[in-house]
């Protein structure tokens, strides 16, 4: 089959990878703009790009995907099938309709669950054992199209969004070439999604970190993990911004005593700061003060003089 892949983020990598090895013809690889990156402003490209020159492929960065060069140019191919993944604009109606059958896109959860720009981190900070891919015919309507194909997978203890986005995308990788066989063989089906059953999952904003010590300790461990590596799970000691990378729960079950309040800090040790929730308590493994590095518990308390009885929380 002839596509053009669309894709810009380190999730859709695996995804071009399999298809460049495929028997598929890929045709251009369009990918956003070079940004200018670090400290000194050098124009970087997307990991998308940097793969495709490697490869050998045509890489096509407009501006604007929806503008009229960008339609001319993109029909001058004459495309089966547009493969998108991660890209990073919203395709018009104009768009959609260029390639022959139609715009597959790979989204990272089992749909229409988890809809929007954060599907990963969401079923994280929810809690949730199961998730997985979906391949969708793309229609106007955000993350709405049809089913084409969904495959699972079990989120473990040790899986942050990190790792799961990782997971995730090798999974679609496995699945968008499998759907395509199925597609050239005209033997696929559309299932339509249930809109009854749909749970969005929007952009996270900065303050989505922070932490709220009056909650199980769980549901603060689900938001650590979620929360990665964007915006970070944060709260306040001594006035300054304390982010949380690594945590474990230590008790679960038990509720704040009549002395204790959610926050406060219950033991200190080189294996961890131990912090009282709702419901159970928190053991902090790994963090970043303000102006400080990201470090171990252990390599923080020989710096800081932190003890039981302190509270976390407030600015």
């Amino acid at each position: 089959m002839k596509i053009i892949f669309f894709g810009s983020s380190h999730f859709a990598l695996p995804a071009l990878e399999a298809l460049i090895k495929s028997r598929n013809e890929i045709l251009c690889v369009v990918t956003q703009p070079d940004k200018r990156q670090g400290r000194h402003l050098h124009l970087g490209a997307t990991d998308v790009k940097s793969s495709a020159i490697s490869a050998g492929l045509k890489v096509y960065q407009p501006e604007n995907i929806n503008s009229q060069e960008a339609l001319n140019y993109l029909k001058g191919f004459n495309a089966d099938l547009f493969v998108v993944v991660a890209y990073g604009q919203i395709l018009s109606q104009q768009v959609l309709d260029i390639p022959e059958l139609f715009a597959a896109n790979i989204h990272a959860s089992l749909l229409p669950k988890y809809r929007g720009a954060a599907p990963i981190n969401w079923a994280v900070i929810k809690g949730e054992q199961v998730t997985g891919v979906s391949i969708i015919k793309l229609i106007r309507k955000m993350d709405a199209g049809p089913v084409l194909a969904q495959k699972k997978m079990d989120i473990t203890g040790k899986d942050d969004a990190v790792i799961l986005e990782s997971k995730l995308s090798k999974l679609g990788a496995e699945l968008i070439i499998d759907t395509l066989k199925y597609i050239k063989n005209q033997t696929f089906k559309l299932i339509p999604q249930d809109e009854n059953r749909v749970v969005m999952a929007p952009k996270l904003k900065k303050d989505a970190g922070r932490i709220d010590w009056s909650m199980p300790a769980i549901d603060i461990l689900n938001l650590i993990r979620g929360c990665l590596p964007w915006p970070g799970a944060f709260t306040y000691y001594k006035s300054k911004l304390l982010k949380v990378y690594k945590a474990q729960v230590t008790a679960q079950g038990i509720g704040v005593s009549g002395h204790q309040v959610p926050g406060e800090i219950v033991n200190v040790s080189k294996s961890g700061i131990e912090i009282k929730t709702r419901n159970g308590s928190l053991l902090i493994e790994e963090l970043q003060i303000e102006g400080k590095r990201k470090m171990s518990v252990a390599e923080f308390i020989t710096g800081h003089k932190i003890s039981a009885g302190e509270t976390l929380g407030r600015k």
